[in-house]
């Protein structure tokens, strides 16, 4: 839930699921679109059908149990390289090497000297975390932990509080001169975008209770007869974004493609 999403905005959501699903096994028997239903507005819904094949694949494979070496985490459907190594480490107490954009943005001021990391991960990178890695397993979880709550928290990416950096007087960056980056990042657009008319899409399919007809999609919910409540609030909110009726299209073909809805009496749903 936390990958590319704010804490702020998980923990609510994240308690309510294990209310729900205490569980891997619990979450594995009940069907893949309430997980999606479940998901709220995280966004980038995928996340909650990967985290429903991991729970079945756990319950099935590894007696209810998460599994606790990187390699079988791995394995796990929609799990990878940071996901595995973190869970091992911060779990399980195993000593992997944990890269996050904290951690990359700490790696790379303290000890590149540039002002942030690459706008991807390189192997480059990844060898550096692991040489600065402890050896033995504990020093090396709180080493994990320690780097990512000093990205977190002190050095930020917009705003670095380098006089309460504890590090400060090891900074390649500050002893540099404190270089601007090379680069300025961009975050990923939002309004009028596909992904925008996708999440919205999604909102009314968890609002039904029933499966959706396709011309539902294209009309004002007033020509529907809905009222502003129930499923007309999340219709209503897909018309304001004056979609054209291609995109919509593309949208509800993605859905269908991602496994995130399907057809079922000649109407969309979430996947069962």
């Amino acid at each position: 839930m936390l990958q590319q999403t704010p804490v702020v905005r998980v923990l609510p959501v994240w308690h309510e699921w294990l209310k729900r699903w205490p569980t891997p096994a619990a979450l594995a028997g009940e069907p893949a679109g309430e997980a999606v239903r479940a998901w709220g507005r995280l966004g980038y819904p995928r996340r909650a059908l990967r985290l429903h094949a991991a729970a079945a694949a756990i319950a099935q494979d590894h007696n209810g149990k998460v599994p606790d070496t990187y390699p079988e985490l791995l394995a796990l459907p929609g799990v990878g390289g940071y996901t595995a190594a973190a869970v091992a480490s911060f779990a399980y107490g195993r000593r992997e090497t944990v890269v996050d954009t904290n951690i990359r943005r700490v790696h790379a001021r303290l000890v590149s000297g540039t002002a942030l990391p690459a706008p991807a991960l390189t192997a480059a990178e990844m060898r550096l975390a692991a040489s600065l890695l402890p050896a033995d397993d504990g020093s090396s979880v709180r080493w994990n932990a320690a780097v990512m709550e000093l990205g977190a928290l002190v050095c930020t990416a917009r705003a670095p509080k380098c006089a309460a950096c504890p590090v400060s007087d090891l900074c390649a960056w500050r002893a540099a001169g404190e270089p601007p980056p090379s680069y300025v990042p961009k975050g990923q657009a939002w309004h009028g975008t596909d992904r925008q008319v996708r999440g919205a899409v999604v909102a009314v399919l968890r609002q039904a209770e029933t499966p959706v007809p396709p011309d539902m999609f294209f009309r004002e919910p007033a020509d529907l007869g809905f009222a502003p409540t129930g499923i007309g609030v999340p219709l209503a909110a897909l018309h304001r974004l004056n979609s054209a009726p291609e995109q919509l299209e593309r949208a509800l073909a993605g859905l269908l493609a991602d496994g995130l809805a399907e057809m079922h009496d000649g109407g969309y749903r979430l996947p069962g």
